[in-house]
């Protein structure tokens, strides 16, 4: 499923948010969706762990984002893009050893994937960082 296949079948609910215009939340909660049918195959091999580690990391990056972003405070708002960023490297990790059970070209997209994902959130923490200190 694409992105904006995917992104046509998400509640309205979610889409009035305003935490939906932040792209690293939108791509994140894409990426939870695809891992669900990643690690199902992963579960096929009873590599348990494994996909319990790769689902958790990936699940830890949109819901990091989302509580980030509900916080006050731009150095609590930064704290938990920080969190999220460790989620998203981890992820990669798990992805890339995911790339024996996983087709190659999942896994490099995946990866590619959370690669924009820490380049957001690494933005997102720079700004919140600078924000903090003159305010």
């Amino acid at each position: 499923m694409t992105f904006r296949e995917w992104e046509r079948k998400i509640p309205i609910e979610i889409k009035e948010d305003v935490a939906w215009k932040m792209e690293a939340y939108r791509l994140s909660l894409f990426l939870s969706d695809a891992c669900w049918e990643d690690t199902n195959i992963i579960l096929l091999e009873k590599r348990f762990s494994l996909a319990d580690q790769l689902y958790r990391s990936v699940g830890s990056i949109s819901a990091n984002i989302i509580e980030g972003y509900s916080r006050k405070s731009k150095k609590e708002k930064a704290r938990f893009y920080e969190i999220s960023l460790g989620s998203a490297r981890e992820a990669k990790d798990w992805y890339f050893k995911s790339r024996h059970l996983l087709s190659e070209n999942k896994s490099t997209s995946r990866i590619k994937m959370l690669t924009s994902i820490i380049k957001l959130l690494q933005k997102m923490i720079s700004d919140q960082r600078w924000k903090s200190r003159n305010t």
